[in-house]
């Protein structure tokens, strides 16, 4: 079968090209990727190369293909695993497999590892690792987009899973967040700020207060139109939105918000800047965790922390750079039961075409997450901007997100696969 896939040959080196997959063997999985949305990880693959370690030191004979945020559908079923899947079925996929034997030992990942499987392709071949590590994921949701955002929104669920508690006199963790308690989230209406909102009000596991922080109005204001305070209060959550730039709005503030004034059980950074990670330290309670969730690209990058307070007041940090298989499931669970909508996270959509130029300039490009449809034509166009643009495609993409509050949705992704030319 023929497919068309963008292609990693070495530093900055992307393809995008047709070529022939194999007939599946026995124990593989042929399938049709509808989505994928593009991870900075691939950023870093791309512009890395064989630096990275999860790419093969071979790829300029045997170039790999990227993405590892997608979502499909079974075409064929190899005979051993025709017990468990069927053509026809959705899926998700876990890109971290743990499989020591993979093409570059534990690190081996779909999206940066293998030939035939990754993201960005139209069709691919799907290893039997993958299965055997139970990393393939049946997905019943309404939308494939919600399929490919279940692996970022998986590592916001595990941050939320990884922090920690203790007892006076007991050397046990009690592993999550505090139910009921008081949570921060510093930077919190960025992208994945919005995914942590989402899950706060609407998972088994809630706080009684959350806090969530920016120093911009607009971005706030935004936040605060998409997860109300009275839709938070509707599941037991007191939500409030504050702008730590505006004065008065400094760490007695934010304490004063809390129960007593004694400060967070539970802090949440989503942004590698200095002065935010060391407010995040002084807001924290006794017993307090701070989860340090975004991640720096500097090698060197420090904060001061309180020690004082770590000896006698017991806080804690704890960084989380992933999800699990588990945090994963319990994601395509929320999204298939209406609990989470991964749609504030996106801000752009193309084809397969717009892939290279996309990734490669990813931290170039503003914005939230950018979602590619791999069997369209299309330039990636921000969704603010479909209403300037021409065509009856964009201008009907446009009427949608603007019923949607500006969000991507089901109905944008149907009219789009509909209406978009093929590449």
């Amino acid at each position: 079968m023929k497919t068309k896939a963008v292609r990693l040959y070495g530093e900055k080196d992307l393809r995008l090209e047709e070529f022939e997959l194999p007939a599946i063997a026995e124990n593989e999985i042929l399938a049709k990727i509808v989505s994928d949305s593009i991870c900075m990880s691939s950023y870093k693959a791309a512009s890395q190369g064989v630096k990275h370690k999860r790419i093969p030191n071979d790829v300029s004979d045997d170039p790999i293909i990227i993405g590892h945020e997608f979502c499909g559908e079974i075409v064929e079923v190899g005979g051993r695993w025709t017990d468990r899947f069927k053509a026809g079925d959705k899926f998700s996929i876990q890109p971290a497999i743990n499989y020591e034997d993979g093409p570059v030992g534990i690190l081996s990942a779909p999206g940066y590892s293998y030939r035939h499987i990754g993201g960005d392709s139209q069709f691919v071949i799907i290893p039997a690792e993958v299965m055997e590590q139970d990393c393939l994921l049946p997905f019943n949701g309404e939308a494939y987009y919600h399929g490919s955002l279940a692996e970022p929104m998986s590592c916001i669920v595990g941050g939320f899973h990884a922090n920690y508690h203790t007892k006076p006199g007991s050397y046990v963790h009690d592993m999550g967040i505090v139910e009921g308690g008081a949570m921060a989230l510093l930077a919190g209406v960025g992208p994945m700020g919005l995914g942590a909102i989402d899950y706060a009000i609407h998972c088994d596991r809630k706080p009684g207060l959350l806090v969530v922080t920016d120093i911009d109005n607009a971005r706030l204001e935004r936040a605060a139109s998409i997860y109300t305070v009275e839709e938070a209060k509707a599941n037991g959550v007191e939500l409030v939105y504050v702008n730590t730039a505006e004065e008065g709005k400094d760490v007695d503030y934010l304490k004063s918000l809390t129960p007593k004034g004694e400060g967070f059980n539970d802090v949440f950074v989503y942004a590698p800047v200095r002065p935010v990670l060391e407010q995040a330290d002084k807001l924290l309670a006794f017993d307090g965790c701070l989860n340090f969730f975004a991640g720096p690209t500097n090698p060197e990058f420090s904060a001061e922390f309180n020690f004082y307070n770590v000896h006698y007041a017991a806080t804690h940090v704890v960084g989380t750079s992933g999800g699990n298989t588990d945090d994963m499931v319990e994601s395509l669970k929320m999204m298939e039961a209406g609990k989470l909508n991964p749609s504030t996270m996106v801000t752009h959509v193309g084809g397969l075409d717009a892939v290279i130029e996309t990734t490669l300039n990813l931290p170039n490009i503003p914005g939230g997450k950018k979602l590619v449809y791999n069997n369209v034509s299309m330039p990636l166009v921000a969704l603010n901007e479909l209403d300037g643009m021409e065509g009856e495609l964009y201008q009907g993409l446009a009427k949608i997100v603007e019923k949607e509050n500006g969000l991507w949705s089901p109905e944008a992704e149907r009219f789009l696969l509909e209406n978009a030319p093929g590449i």
